[in-house]
């Protein structure tokens, strides 16, 4: 078999997954959502209540890999209208590199993020693991949410307006600044690379409050986290899990000024950058306003970049001019193309 015939890193292929998922996936009358295109978490009925299952690994090598697990599966379950409160993790370490001091530092990292959230550390499993060079984290998130207030990526409306909070492309940013340090001083400042690093905790990748916060607004249908692939991707998955149409205002889209000077000096789109830390929310076109300035008020950034449109209109970038074209589609995650198969 040539190399062509595998897949490359990153998420499976959406025809692949979706072929998988209606061949393998059995649904329980009790599951009110399960797997599907868009859809970041299941959503079990349990009487009184419904509960909300994520789970995300973190495998890129990184200092905080403990913390990013749990907030990377937290977001997910927040986007579900849900209060996030257990967590799980499965450790993966690498043989003949582990150390009690590395094993401890990844606990007190899941304890600190967990604190933050107020979320209970209530099992999993370590063990050392033959064949990696560093830890992954497999994280397990779980929430509750009423049985009425429960929201998935599917309830995107036509005529909604698309808001997105913070801006493109935090996480991306933060990894790139972190990891091409050295490269990037010949076109960004030390002082712009020290401030970008510390984006993942400020203003974080975390989109918990934000959920929050836009729902006590009124009006919110969908909320998506745009994470591999960036927010195009994000994008495109709010499209089919709701199965409209996308129109985005690309003057409107929060890029970075750092993010935008690093992706045309490194050769990347911001737009296909991984990008937690935002959340894409679709909310009825009466209550934008006053959801950009309920998160506004509560110090979160927040822009109208767009609305939902019909199926039939795609999913499309509308330039200052009235012009459209395509919304970009990115086969893997500009930052798996920057970092190639070793990462």
């Amino acid at each position: 078999m040539s190399l062509d015939s595998f897949i490359p890193t990153g998420k499976l292929p959406p025809e692949l997954l979706r072929e998988l998922l209606k061949k393998y996936a059995i649904r329980d009358p009790r599951v009110v959502v399960g797997p599907g295109i868009g859809e970041d978490a299941a959503i079990i009925d349990m009487g009184d209540r419904f509960l909300v299952a994520k789970t995300d690994p973190v495998t890129f090598a990184t200092d905080d890999i403990g913390w990013y697990a749990v907030h990377v599966n937290a977001n997910d379950v927040a986007c579900c209208g849900a209060t996030p409160k257990w967590f799980l993790a499965t450790l993966l370490l690498p043989e003949k590199s582990t150390t009690p001091e590395l094993a401890e530092s990844i606990f007190a990292q899941l304890a600190e993020a967990c604190e933050q959230l107020g979320v209970s550390l209530c099992g999993g499993h370590t063990e050392i693991t033959h064949g990696l060079d560093r830890p992954i984290v497999v994280g397990q998130m779980l929430g509750e949410v009423p049985r009425d207030g429960y929201l998935t990526s599917g309830g995107a409306l036509i005529g909604d307006a698309l808001i997105l909070t913070k801006g493109i492309a935090i996480e991306g940013t933060a990894i790139i600044a972190r990891e091409k340090r050295e490269e990037l001083l010949d076109a960004v400042s030390e002082a712009v690379l020290d401030r970008c690093a510390k984006l993942l905790r400020s203003p974080g990748i975390s989109v918990v409050r934000d959920a929050a916060i836009a729902q006590e607004a009124g009006g919110v249908h969908a909320l998506h986290d745009p994470t591999e692939g960036g927010i195009a991707t994000g994008l495109w998955e709010l499209s089919e899990a709701s199965a409209v149409g996308i129109v985005v205002d690309q003057w409107r889209l929060p890029v970075l000024s750092e993010c935008a000077a690093m992706c045309q000096y490194l050769g990347l789109d911001p737009l296909g950058l991984i990008a937690s830390g935002s959340l894409l929310i679709a909310a009825a076109k009466e209550r934008a306003d006053s959801t950009v300035e309920r998160l506004q008020s509560h110090g979160i950034a927040a822009t109208q970049i767009g609305e939902v449109v019909p199926r039939e209109c795609g999913c499309r970038l509308r330039s200052e001019d009235g012009t459209q074209q395509p919304l970009p589609v990115f086969a893997r995650d500009e930052i798996t193309r920057l970092f190639g198969s070793a990462d």
